[in-house]
């Protein structure tokens, strides 16, 4: 049920939370620089979104 999290501002900052807490997680990963890069970049780019989202509620 994607909808439910874009109608609660609370969860899409908890889930942002969550994916700024991965990011830096990927940064300390046991992987080559661009994989760790690669991945906090995912992360990050969802966190921004999330936050976007619930921002503009």
């Amino acid at each position: 049920m994607k909808h439910a999290c874009a109608l609660n501002p609370s969860s899409n900052s908890s889930r942002a939370a969550a994916h700024r807490a991965m990011a830096m997680s990927a940064l300390h990963a046991n992987s080559s620089l661009s994989t760790r890069l690669a991945r906090y970049n995912q992360h990050m780019n969802k966190a921004r979104a999330l936050e976007t989202i619930g921002g503009a509620q």
